[in-house]
């Protein structure tokens, strides 16, 4: 019985290395991307966030990020002198401002991850509609477990006492 609990713990341990791995290299992909369009790192991501979600207020990034309001503004103004988002007014309020994602700026990025999305399709064509399935949860929960171990560091950041 205690082999059985050694190979599922082998394996677990096997598995949370290559998610760690997984997620090393994904840091490399986009800081190459980002290093690539001229950005750094933070402001490809708020692109990118930008790009999936839509039109957002500056406070709205901030809340997506986590970065602070200030951080976000300084994000927008080089995303803008770039000329990947432009500030427009709200449509239906014309008292707040939208970043929205200049025309071309999801044209510029989707060359760029054209080879990765095709290299995943490939991938995942090997297995199952079940096994997908499995694969998806698994990324789902892991993403949301991300999220809530995050605000737990954001928590003790705010707690820590000052040295």
């Amino acid at each position: 019985m205690s082999s059985i609990n050694s190979e599922r713990s082998q394996l677990i341990d096997h598995l949370i290395g290559q998610l760690k791995l997984s997620s090393t290299r994904g840091i490399l992909f986009h800081q190459t991307l980002a290093d690539f369009l001229g950005l750094n790192i933070t402001d490809h991501k708020c692109l990118g966030f930008l790009l999936e979600e839509g039109p957002q207020t500056a406070g709205k990034l901030a809340e997506l990020t986590g970065l602070t309001t200030g951080a976000v503004t300084g994000v927008i103004d080089r995303l803008e002198k770039a000329g990947y988002v432009n500030r427009e007014k709200d449509p239906h309020d014309r008292r707040r401002v939208m970043i929205a994602p200049a025309m071309d700026s999801q044209a510029r990025m989707g060359k760029l991850f054209l080879s990765l999305y095709e290299s995943s399709v490939q991938m995942s064509s090997q297995y199952t509609d079940q096994e997908l399935n499995v694969i998806l949860r698994f990324i789902t929960e892991s993403s949301q477990m991300m999220l809530q171990e995050t605000d737990k560091l954001k928590q003790l950041i705010e707690t820590k006492p000052s040295e």
